[in-house]
């Protein structure tokens, strides 16, 4: 278990009337206990709050006129992230159940139909289960650059695979993409998380489905995957933006903040065992 203060700034020039949508607050999860939490928005707005029922994810809408505009929301959060074990097997898609069989298919940002060849060549080898999803976070982390800038909000998985850089969101489409080539569900994870460098932002992972569990996976390195703050979950980023708009605007203001309390040492998560590894890495090699 561990408490985090999150906190986002956003602030933008609205160039006429617009329309707004929001998904940048912590979600009601198992895994964590909001324990106080604020939303501040310029006066003038009416805003409406909605949860998905299907995700959990929770949206502001409101409509707002020409001038600035200014959304603060934070929170302190508990997460309690249960260990999992790493003989977690994959289900067989007849198996799969009905609400999880939709992040078996490929998505606007996941053409797993398109890469499956490609993945079946780097991964099918591999003993399913959970040391072959470690293989492929491992294979990503050591193949793709992380590089700010190097794509937009339109890039995808296929392009990412061919360019061989990226930033956090292509991290994950890669993996879920690559889950997904091989019949494991998998699906994007988007939250607050602290990490060594700046700037501090959302962050993008990515979750497998494993022996009946969402296991979660940081292909970047970046973040210990139990001390993430959960805010969206889905398909893949079009399903978790943290803005989306309707009319004209600019933003000229964009700041996340994480603030742990944590007295324990920050670590990326564990190895899986070495042999399963050893023999994931000659699978691949």
């Amino acid at each position: 278990m561990h408490l985090s203060t999150v906190e986002t700034v956003l602030e933008y020039q609205v160039l006429s009337p617009t329309h707004f949508c929001f998904n940048i607050e912590a979600a009601h999860w198992p895994t964590q206990k909001i324990l106080s939490e604020r939303l501040s928005i310029s006066s003038g707005v009416s805003p409406h709050s909605y949860v998905d029922p299907r995700s959990g994810n929770r949206f502001i809408r409101f409509d707002a006129g020409p001038g600035p505009l200014r959304v603060n929301y934070k929170a302190e959060v508990e997460v309690h992230t249960p260990p999992h074990q790493e003989d977690l097997k994959e289900t067989p898609v007849s198996q799969v159940p009905d609400e999880i069989f939709p992040y078996l298919l490929a998505t606007r940002y996941c053409e797993s139909d398109v890469l499956c060849n490609e993945v079946v060549k780097l991964f099918g080898n591999i003993p399913p289960g959970y040391a072959r999803v470690r293989a492929i976070e491992e294979w990503i982390r050591a193949h793709i650059t992380y590089k700010s800038g190097s794509t937009d909000a339109n890039t995808t998985a296929q392009q990412v695979f061919g360019q061989r850089m990226g930033v956090c969101r292509d991290f994950a489409h890669l993996g879920i993409t690559f889950c997904r080539a091989l019949n494991i569900p998998a699906r994007m994870v988007v939250g607050y998380v602290w990490f060594d460098e700046p700037p501090q932002d959302f962050h993008a992972l990515f979750e497998a489905w494993l022996d009946g569990h969402w296991v979660l996976f940081d292909p970047t390195g970046m973040a210990p995957v139990d001390r993430v703050v959960r805010i969206g979950t889905g398909r893949d980023a079009k399903d978790v933006a943290f803005a989306t708009m309707f009319g004209a605007l600019q933003m000229t203001r964009k700041e996340v903040m994480v603030l742990e309390h944590d007295p324990r040492p920050r670590h990326a998560p564990a190895p899986t065992s070495a042999p399963a590894l050893a023999a994931a890495r000659q699978a691949i090699a």
